[in-house]
């Protein structure tokens, strides 16, 4: 029995009910049939309260839903609301949802390739097209209150993210700023940041899934649940789980090996067998068609699978239908073919079979596919379609779904722990393990998610409990300055103003905070200094000055070797450059020791005889065939000593080195024209430290000096030696603590320096040069405006110039440094070489002022890998016949493709409308490249 209120409390009940009922926040609220979670309520309320609001919670906890508040605010209010999102696919997903709700005529798209009613009062966009609208001065920024930035933590991204923080800054601060993250382990630092940036910002945090998540083990035949008791379910509960007994048992069990001498060694390998067949009655790593079935009999599909490669996917997929996995009935069979030949009807019949179209749909129908970024865009927004449609139950995917659309199952499955990061193989982070097992548990459909991990050989439990029990994510900044970026700044700003607005970012904001543990170190410090000082103190003089003198013999004898070995090498390079093709040598050191044959010298002027170029302050890099048949490009370090031919060669115009029989007729012949020779043996001269004067000074000095003498001596010199290293660490955070003040200003000063140099700025007025260079954007938009200041383009054709323009966007997965990228011939091969040059220039120029590639500024070099792919899909040329040549997956061709139209579409409207070709030919080749699978492709 509920217990009645006073007439006081009915009254104030009715009032609060009333204020509720008068705000915009209630009929918003009536539009869900669902009651909202506390923190969305808290962060709606915040929003009405006129207050901008960051709010980090799990994946599939409904954070979206505080956006789309804040387009119902824009519209009650008849102000406008932009939504930003990371990528394209999130941004047709989130219009398609914002049309269904408040009709087409009201919400807009703008992405990089599509306009849909721009100027209606809900625009969806990604984030780069918002951030080029502020530069721009755009009109359509009239009447804006709202802006939503989903997915606000990808301004950690290293190649985008400053994007995010470059629109944060520069928004009218009338606008409110809506941001929406996964869980952070600084959101309040963020918070804080924003609170400096955008005034009064309310910081919603929520780390409960609203699925519970059951973390799991599949070993054998046999899911084991990877804590004991999980009374949390992967948010921050107060109960301690320990991680599950017989898992440990396993790992214990997997990882002992019988202990036996030589003599036993016999009988140990007959053990180890008996334990292995004994184990392997209970533990192994199931096969991917065996887990999707064990996963299907467990009432865990629709699954996930993550495979940290795209080879992976696909090969899981054809592993599942070659065991004859079906996971759909009759009907479910006929939906999923009626849908995809709807949704694919515009691909041109020839086109299917390259695009592997009846092997995908074969997969489809039987509720499986895979999900990667080399998929044709349309083919992995079908596969997503169904998926949510419960049509396919089985998706093996790259880590990339998991930062991309709204594709939650029931379960998700990780094959291994470990995956490749661009340079090795690496542990996956806790972030990353939250990140891909938060697709697990459709909120609404589930009553619970699972995560399960694949047992491998070697696997901790331990380990494993840590990565599923820790939430740090922490938001790191990415942000830098760019050239685009100083020019539109300078021109809105001036120089003075822009470097303040820089010192705002989040980048300057953590390195300030940083600053505040590294000087209570130097505190530190300074006090161990006091106390080695009276350690070192001896009775017969000054230990400091002995200490001195010590360390100056020291470094004098280093310094002397190290030019000893600087001349060594200075002498082995000039060797290096008087190499020619057909030479034969001797390889003295280094994995490629032995024979060779020089196949180009490899002579650091941009690119010789077309193979890639490498830095210019590298030295030569001769390219050889080894007696071993290998072909290898040769670094410096190879050769410490010079290196003379022994013989030469000529070299047939036939030679492939692709070809493994080209490879082994000429290394055979290089053998038999040369194995026989033996090389010179190298023989060092005298010491330099045998006669230098410096060091007899100071030998004299030492022995001279009183504390020589000192019986303590070699005591008091421990301590010198504490002292010195502890003040060279104290001068190294000092240095650390200057360092990281006004870092992002210092670096956009010596853009700046650079950019009036090359005549791009005068002061705080913006060049012709200089307004051209603010309308392109990219990695390479400086060399873009070089090339169209020096007419680099003139006079090529459309195709010519999509081939061209694919060099400023094209990044290869993976160099191949021993075969030279085909390119046209002609004019085309001429403004190849010609924008490689004017790369080369501006690589010195850089170097000159300070600009650091490393450190995520500059430029780096043109890659000419899709220029001939660029240019035959530009002449007309047949899908079949263009893949086939450039070896490469439709659905990163379309993506390249996409990449180069955009900025052929900057390089129309920056290029000189007088006296040039180059505007007109860029539209041309716009229209050349959008065909196909390119036009149909809706992302990209």
């Amino acid at each position: 029995m509920t217990e009645e209120l006073t007439p006081a409390e009915a009254y104030a009940a009715a009032r609060r009910r009333a204020a509720e009922e008068a705000t915009a926040f209630a009929p918003f609220r009536a539009l869900y049939d669902f009651e909202l979670d506390p923190f969305q309520i808290e962060a709606c309320r915040a929003l009405e309260a006129g207050k901008g609001v960051l709010v980090a919670a799990p994946t599939g906890s409904g954070k979206t839903i505080v956006g789309e508040f804040a387009v119902h605010l824009a519209l009650t209010q008849g102000r406008k609301c932009f939504y930003t999102t990371p990528i394209k696919a999130l941004s047709n997903q989130k219009y398609a949802d914002l049309v269904r709700r408040y009709g087409a005529d009201k919400v807009g798209l703008l992405t990089g390739d599509n306009s849909v009613n721009s100027e209606a009062p809900v625009v969806v966009m990604t984030t780069e097209v918002l951030r080029n609208m502020l530069y721009a001065g755009s009109q359509s920024l009239r009447g804006l209150g709202y802006v939503v930035m989903d997915e606000v933590h990808y301004l950690s991204d290293r190649f985008r993210g400053a994007v995010w923080e470059e629109v944060i800054i520069h928004l009218p601060e009338s606008v409110t700023l809506v941001s929406l993250s996964a869980t952070v382990s600084n959101a309040e630092e963020f918070g804080d940041w924003l609170d400096t940036v955008r005034g009064d910002t309310e910081v919603i945090v929520s780390e409960s899934r609203p699925v519970p998540l059951w973390q799991h083990v599949l070993a054998g035949r046999r899911i084991y649940d990877l804590f004991e008791e999980e009374t949390d379910h992967g948010g921050r509960g107060s109960s301690r789980r320990e991680v599950n007994p017989d898992l440990v048992r396993l790992a214990r069990m997997e990882n002992s090996r019988p202990s036996y001498n030589g003599r036993d060694r016999r009988r140990g390998r007959e053990a180890d067998r008996e334990r292995e067949r004994r184990q392997r009655s209970r533990i192994w790593t199931p096969g991917r068609p065996e887990v999707i079935e064990r996963l299907d009999a467990e009432g865990l599909l629709p699954a996930i699978t993550f495979i940290f490669s795209r080879a992976g996917c696909e090969a899981a997929v054809q592993q599942c239908l070659y065991a004859g996995l079906r996971l759909n009935d009759e009907d479910g069979r006929a939906r999923v073919r009626e849908i995809v030949e709807e949704r694919t009807a515009s691909i041109p019949t020839e086109d299917l079979h390259v695009l592997g179209y009846y092997e995908w749909l074969e997969g489809l129908e039987r509720g499986i596919a895979a999900h990667h970024a080399g998929m044709l865009p349309t083919f992995k927004e079908v596969v997503e379609e169904l998926f949510v449609k419960g049509l396919v139950k089985a998706v093996f995917a790259t880590e990339t779904l998991a930062l991309g659309i709204n594709m939650p199952a029931r379960s998700v499955v990780l094959e291994k722990l470990v995956k490749w990061n661009g340079e090795q193989h690496a542990d996956i982070t806790p972030g990353e393990y939250t990140q891909l097992t938060g697709r697990a548990g459709r909120r609404g459909i589930d009553v619970e998610g699972h995560a399960v991990v694949l047992w491998q050989r070697g696997m901790d439990p331990g380990h494993l409990a840590g990565l599923a029990g820790t939430r740090t994510y922490p938001l790191r900044s990415s942000f830098k300055p760019s050239y685009n970026m100083a020019v539109n700044l300078v021109d809105q700003f001036g120089r003075h103003r822009s470097r303040e607005l820089l010192e705002t970012s989040f980048a300057q904001f953590q390195a300030d905070r940083s600053v505040v543990g590294i000087s209570r170190q130097v505190q530190r410090n300074e006090e161990g200094l006091e106390g080695y000082r009276e350690g070192m103190t001896c009775h017969l003089g000054d230990f400091e000055e002995y200490a001195r003198l010590r360390r100056d013999l020291k470094d004098r004898e280093t310094e002397l070797a190290k030019q000893g070995a600087a001349q060594r090498r200075a002498a082995a390079a000039t060797s290096l450059e008087r190499l020619k093709p057909g030479d034969v040598i001797h390889v003295p050191t280094g994995k490629f020791a032995g024979l060779a044959l020089v196949l180009d010298p490899g002579l650091p002027a941009g690119r010789s005889n077309g193979h890639r170029g490498f830095d210019h302050h590298d030295g030569p890099r001769p390219l050889v065939l080894t007696a071993e048949r290998q072909v290898k490009r040769l670094a410096s370090i190879d050769f410490p000593v010079p290196v003379e031919p022994l013989e030469r060669m000529r070299i047939p115009k036939s030679f492939n080195p692709r070809s493994p029989q080209s490879r082994r007729d000429l290394a055979s012949a290089l053998r038999t024209k040369a194995g026989h020779i033996a090389p010179e043996r190298h023989r060092r001269g005298r010491s330099e430290a045998a006669d230098d004067r410096e060091i007899a000074r100071l030998r004299t000095a030492l022995r001279a000096h009183p504390c020589h003498g000192c019986d303590e001596r070699e005591d008091h010199a421990r301590w010198a030696e504490r002292y010195h290293r502890l003040q060279r660490d104290t001068r190294q955070l000092e240095r650390r603590i200057e360092g990281r003040t006004n870092t992002i200003a210092r670096t956009f000063d010596r853009i700046v320096a650079l950019l009036t140099e090359m005549d791009y700025l005068r002061e705080d007025e913006v060049t012709e040069h200089g307004k051209r260079l603010a309308r392109l954007y990219g990695e390479l938009d400086l060399l873009a405006s070089e090339c169209l200041r020096d007419r680099v383009w003139e006079g090529l054709n459309p195709a010519e110039l999509a081939a061209c323009v694919s060099a400023l966007v094209y990044e290869a997965r993976q160099s191949d440094d021993a075969v030279a990228p085909k390119v046209p011939a002609g004019r085309a091969k001429e403004a190849l070489g010609e924008m490689v040059r004017i790369w080369g220039r501006l690589d010195a120029l850089e170097e000159e002022f300070r600009i650091n590639q490393a450190e995520g500024v500059g430029q780096r070099e043109p890659d000419l890998g899709f220029a001939w792919a660029a240019y035959q899909w530009a002449s007309d040329k047949g899908l079949d016949e263009v893949l086939r040549e450039a070896e490469m997956p439709a659905g990163d061709f379309v993506r390249w493709c996409k990449q180069v139209i955009d900025v052929l579409g900057q390089i129309a409207a920056a290029a000189p409308r007088e006296n040039s070709t180059v505007a007109k030919n860029a539209r041309k080749a716009v229209d050349a490249l959008l065909r196909g699978v390119v036009a149909y492709s809706s992302v990209g």
